[in-house]
């Protein structure tokens, strides 16, 4: 017997760019016949719900394990007792050699993160990469995305192009030997190398591409020809072709790759999110100043093509602009470039006057270091020595007992630094972190000297920078006082925690999730309806405190922020995340299908995110979604959780069927019953994972969003307005 994964989907909530992983609720099984059904139902239904208590997952493999047997001919049982015996053998012939692009098919996770939406779009990450290399090298400066109608990928170059005569080693051509041969590329340095500097680096990204596509096509332009060639699934399925270039065309020259991502490696449905990749082509816009970059997005229906050119000749000084284009900046952005021992340095920063936290955002090689790294442990340490050395030579610091931290000095600073290294040291095939021990030093030396050069010469911009860190470091004792305040009730009072949440008997907070919903009513719902093993509930008080808009004292005064951290275990702000403190791994957002209910939402995540950005880290934040219908029939009644489903169920009854639709608005109008088939039930619900794919956009998001900009928001309004369909629109 086998069980088929569930599908998968992913949405976007909003324009912050979340990515939004989601388990549809059917599950496809196919089931063994020496099983009998009632036996076989019973063993699904508590494997997929076997987060809950290990006991009560074990009694009930145990009693699927009785009654198999018991339904089991001799021959079966004998022919089990077989199989088992040579499971426990172990010797040569149970180790498996995998050949060529096996073992990215077998363990496609260890190449591309995920077999999700992430995952998917790495593939086309991974090809841009290397088109990127070529425009780093000096020999590219266009590169065109195409997604198409029928979800494949085009991306061109007008590079070099991928080398096509014969390798003297494969006695294949170059061409084949990178797209079928593991860690076979022109990046691993030394004098063979193709390139000095570049985001490859072991020969994997192109092949790892090819061996999940169902379908890859390769078109390469140089010396005059054009060749092209076909491959299905890591294989070459046609021979190298090549035709002469004429006329004004033979002086093209480039790279085309073209493909299908393999439906049976992907969990989910395979289509590209344009928005989702249009940041990813933003931000290497910003890091290549001389590249051009477009992104066209093909539709059967003309109205939703999409088309935007990326090119940004200010480079990281744009970037920073565009980050902070919805706050008060105290000074013109600060940036540099210098190349020291082969590794340059660029660097762009600014302060802004009304942001209480950082964007910090390091890159090498044009790859983004999402876990940071030595560049960026480099650069906080250079500002935070330089600032303090500065402000007390200047005597702006008069107190010599007190030290900036680096939080303090980092209040609302903007920095982006990028550096390109020869050798780069990454971790793990998705680069998310740089490992150089010696580009920490050359960073802090240069960031140390410019920016000490530059604020001296600049003194009233020294003078400003320092004004809001003393602030922020006031704020923090203030904070501190405050958390002193949090920390007294949860370790001397009886009950530390808040009066309304409806806790679980559960004490493993693996085995524990729990629902913020808001008010009362729904509250009342959702505690009744609930499972009280494993789910707790937590109602809310209307709208909780936009943290965007206040600083740490005012956040930590509030009643129902202080009951979120209390209940959830969160810890305090600025120290380090550990998972194990929290009480809860499922923090499931529940609120009402109504604006006021995405407002709140929308407030929380503000929370979570400035907060503890690390829970989205973690895959803790979900959001569970309610049925928008209930439709009966009858005696029947079905529940429709979008439009689509309402349309596919009405098409399916009868044309003369009669039958009474009843559109949901709120929690509170469901019964207990009704709320836990529906959206409490882990066998039928429907919940959504939020995942933070792209930190600089949903920074500037949640700023434009919550923060006290009104032109900024009603720019943002205006621009997402032709993506509302106006007759689904709730008036």
């Amino acid at each position: 017997m086998a069980l088929l994964k569930p599908s998968n989907f992913s949405i976007r909530l909003m324009a912050s760019r979340f990515f939004i992983s989601a388990s549809i609720r059917t599950h496809s099984l196919s089931l063994s016949s020496s099983f009998p059904s009632y036996c076989s139902a019973l063993y699904f239904s508590r494997t997929r719900t076997s987060f809950r208590s290990k006991s009560i997952s074990t009694r009930f493999l145990r009693r699927n394990a009785v009654c198999a047997k018991a339904f089991m001919s001799s021959s079966t049982a004998a022919e089990a007792f077989q199989e088992n015996a040579t499971s426990k053998a172990y010797s040569s012939e149970q180790i498996q050699v995998l050949e060529g692009l096996d073992p990215v098919r077998k363990r496609p996770g260890m190449y591309i993160g995920s077999t999700g939406p992430r995952g998917l779009h790495h593939l086309v990450y991974e090809i841009l990469d290397n088109a990127i290399d070529e425009a780093q090298a000096g020999f590219a400066s266009k590169i065109d995305v195409v997604l198409l109608a029928d979800n494949s990928v085009s991306i061109t170059d007008n590079g070099r192009g991928i080398p096509t005569d014969l390798h003297p080693v494969t006695k294949k051509s170059a061409l084949e030997t990178v797209l079928t041969i593991l860690h076979a590329g022109g990046k691993f340095g030394g004098s063979s190398s193709g390139y000095n500097v570049s985001g490859g680096l072991h020969g994997v990204g192109l092949s790892v591409v090819n061996a999940l596509s169902e379908a890859l096509q390769v078109t390469v332009w140089r010396d005059g020809m054009e060749y092209q060639q076909m491959y299905s699934r890591g294989k070459p399925v046609t021979t190298l072709t090549s035709q002469v270039l004429q006329g004004d065309l033979s002086d093209r020259r480039g790279t085309r790759i073209k493909f299908w991502p393999d439906k049976e490696v992907f969990t989910t449905e395979i289509q590209f999110d344009y928005s989702t990749i249009a940041g990813r082509i933003r931000e290497l816009a910003f890091l290549n100043p001389e590249l051009k970059i477009t992104l066209r997005k093909e539709d059967n229906v003309p109205e939703k093509a999409q088309y935007s050119e990326y090119f940004y000749a200010g480079g990281l000084v744009e970037y920073v602009k565009w980050l902070n284009s919805d706050k008060n900046p105290l000074h013109d952005t600060v940036s540099f470039r210098k190349e020291v021992d082969g590794t340059t340095i660029d660097v762009a920063l600014q302060w802004c006057s009304d942001a209480y936290s950082d964007t910090m955002l390091g890159y090498a090689n044009s790859i983004r270091t999402t876990d940071g790294g030595t560049h960026i442990d480099g650069i906080k340490a250079s500002i935070t020595r330089t600032l303090n050395s500065l402000g007390k030579k200047s005597k702006i610091i008069k107190e010599k007992e007190i030290s900036l931290s680096g939080e303090h000095v980092r209040e609302g600073l903007t920095c982006i630094i990028s550096v390109k290294v020869p050798n780069p040291e990454f971790e793990g095939q998705t680069k998310t972190r740089l490992g150089n021990p010696e580009v920490r030093k050359v960073v802090d030396q240069s960031v140390q000297e410019y920016l000490t050069e530059y604020l001296e010469l600049h003194p009233d911009v020294l003078d400003s920078i320092l004004s809001k860190s003393l602030n922020a470091f006031k704020a923090a004792l203030a904070a501190k006082r405050a958390r002193e305040l949090v920390r007294q009730k949860s370790v001397l009072k009886s009950s530390s925690l808040p009066g309304k949440l409806a806790d679980c008997s559960a004490t493993n907070p693996e085995e524990s999730e729990i629902f913020i919903v808001e008010g009362d009513s729904a509250g009342g719902s959702a505690k009744q309806g609930r499972d009280r093993r494993f789910q707790a509930v937590l109602p809310l008080r209307g709208k909780i405190l936009n943290i965007e808009r206040k600083d740490e004292a005012a956040m930590y005064k509030n009643e129902e922020i202080q009951n979120l951290i209390l209940g959830l275990g969160l810890g305090v702000k600025g120290e380090d995340f550990k998972k194990d403190a929290l009480r809860y791994h499922k923090i499931i957002i529940l609120t009402d299908a109504d604006v006021d209910g995405a407002h709140i939402r929308t407030l929380l995540l503000t929370f979570f995110f400035r907060y503890q950005k690390a829970l989205f880290e973690e895959g803790c934040i979900y959001v569970g979604v309610p049925p928008l219908y209930k439709v009966e029939r009858g005696k029947q009644a079905h529940y429709c959780y979008d439009d689509a489903e309402l349309k596919r169920l009405q098409n399916s009854f009868p044309s003369n069927a009669s039958y009474n639709i009843q559109r949901f608005k709120g929690l509170g109008e469901m019964m207990p019953a009704q709320l836990w088939e529906t959206t409490l039930d882990p066998e039928k619900r429907l919940l959504k994972q939020l995942v933070v794919e792209d930190a600089a956009e949903a920074n500037v998001v949640f700023s434009s969003l919550m923060g006290s900009r009104v032109d900024v928001r009603k720019e943002l309004i205006q621009q997402s307005a032709k993506m509302v369909d106006v007759d689904q629109l709730d008036i």
